[in-house]
């Protein structure tokens, strides 16, 4: 019977934020925990020689309109707080430095929550060490470990190490999920991750 899933994220992705929303609703329903993988964008789009839908169709108004309106929809069919981030696209890596830092311990869903609403629901502009610190602060979170942790040599090889794992696991953007080795991508995969869901724990 499964146990757990693996949500792959960063933070930098709106399709991620959706997901992550949704996301805990769906695992209590099928009695599972949520493993929180966090992996540096950038870097997987790189080995993977891929790039974010925004970017692949820049050029084309009709499709990142429709991308726009996707996401828009999909948070209003649920009841979601959503803005598209005025600073979209942006440098996460400090953010998700913390992320990685934050595995495991008792405040690591209050981290994700609150990074990921800064940026998707406030517009907060992540990249910068100084709006990260007063994030921490409002969300009563560790806020000197985890600056040292976002600042420090060990943390950063250590979330690139965990970024090329999952590439070689198979993961070529964000969001993803693995309910055993099955993956899902995309927030618009959540329905067959149900399904997967129900079939595992059926056997």
């Amino acid at each position: 019977m499964t146990q757990s899933i693996d949500f792959v994220y960063d933070f930098c992705s709106p399709n991620a934020f959706l997901a992550h929303k949704v996301l805990p609703d769906l695992a209590a329903q099928h009695d599972v925990e949520i493993n929180y993988v966090p992996v540096l964008l950038p870097i997987v789009f790189k080995a993977t020689h891929n790039q974010s839908p925004f970017q692949a169709f820049s050029e084309n108004r009709q499709k990142t309109a429709y991308l726009t309106h996707d996401l828009h929809r999909f948070a209003r069919r649920r009841g979601l707080s959503f803005h598209m981030s005025p600073h979209f696209p942006m440098n996460t890596k400090f953010a998700m430095r913390g992320a990685h830092f934050a595995k495991g311990k008792s405040w690591e869903t209050n981290y994700i929550n609150a990074i990921f609403d800064a940026i998707w629901v406030h517009g907060q502009k992540v990249d910068e060490l100084a709006v990260l610190v007063d994030i921490l602060h409002e969300n009563d979170l560790p806020v000197r470990k985890i600056r040292e942790a976002m600042t420090g040599p060990d943390v950063k090889q250590d979330l690139k190490d965990q970024t090329k794992a999952n590439v070689r696991r198979g993961v070529f953007g964000v969001p993803t999920v693995f309910v055993g080795t099955e993956m899902f991508f995309g927030k618009n995969s959540l329905p067959n991750v149900r399904v997967e869901l129900e079939r595992a724990q059926s056997d």
